[in-house]
């Protein structure tokens, strides 16, 4: 593993790489409040044993990247797609193929639309398509639970411990078991890492920012493969088929009983279609 700090603009990214660089590079971006902790060191090495070169980083306001004032973004959701461009310059990469999982996958898509000549091929894990209304929302479960986080106290580490340990046992697979101690021990190592925990509930107050112009995901012109579970609580499975549908040429993975999770079980056929998917098209 090589660690590395990117700057972009004003900005420093914390990033890590499994693999050989001079495979096909696959950049993962991962999703709201989450560090790249939650794409697992087992699940990069795993990708990346089979000739890929795997770069996973820090999105702003989580783990050692940039921290904001909490309440106080400064950056809309366009500058965490300029980040991965960052990322990709910064390790001399030309073009990728991305992977991103929940809103990360947005992000992914807001980089792919803006820059379809760095993207190989695009991956997108327990997300939703830009552009498309109509979908169904959080289960109702899902809903109750998050409508606590008002209680949560995000600079206070024992209420957010309690709160994300329960959300990601709410957001768990449905077919396979939850291991609450893993997860627990995965969000209490973020905790520990992180510049500001409090800070990554920015994420929920992005903007789009650039020109204004609208984002759709019908605009999308690159390989396009949709991994979605079939019990994910907060993008139900019609996200995953909406995104197909918009996107002509495009493909469903459906993770039985899947939920908003990489589940260690889902390992094996999730990283098969990813290096599928990004093999055709080296």
């Amino acid at each position: 593993m090589v660690k590395l700090t990117i700057n972009s603009g004003d900005v420093k990214l914390a990033t890590e790489t499994f693999g050989d660089h001079s495979n096909p590079a696959v950049l993962l971006i991962m999703g709201a409040m989450a560090s790249m902790l939650w794409w697992p060191d087992e699940f990069c090495e795993r990708i990346a044993a089979s000739g890929r070169y795997v770069i996973r980083y820090d999105n702003r306001d989580t783990g050692l990247s940039t921290a904001y004032p909490t309440g106080e973004p400064g950056y809309a959701f366009a500058d965490m797609a300029e980040d991965a461009i960052a990322i990709l310059d910064g390790y001399g990469i030309e073009t990728a193929h991305l992977v991103g999982m929940s809103l990360g996958g947005m992000i992914a898509q807001w980089v792919t639309l803006g820059h379809p000549d760095r993207v190989k091929t695009l991956t997108l894990i327990s997300s939703s398509p830009l552009g498309i209304d109509g979908l169904p929302p959080f289960t109702e479960a899902y809903g109750e639970h998050a409508a606590t986080a008002e209680a949560v106290d995000w600079s206070n580490r024992a209420s957010v411990l309690d709160f994300m340990t329960r959300d990601a046992r709410m957001v768990a697979s449905t077919l396979h078991p939850h291991d609450a101690g893993a997860a627990r021990r995965l969000v209490e190592q973020d905790l520990d890492r992180a510049r500001s925990f409090a800070s990554a509930t920015n994420h929920f107050l992005l903007e789009g920012g650039d020109d204004g112009s609208p984002k759709n995901a019908g605009d999308l012109s690159v390989p396009l493969l949709v991994i979605h579970g079939t019990s994910d609580p907060i993008f139900p499975i019609a996200h995953g088929e909406a995104l197909v549908r918009a996107v002509s040429g495009s493909t469903l993975q459906r993770v039985e009983g899947g939920g908003h999770e990489l589940h260690r079980e889902d390992w094996p056929q999730i990283v098969s279609a990813i290096v599928s998917h990004t093999g055709n098209r080296q």
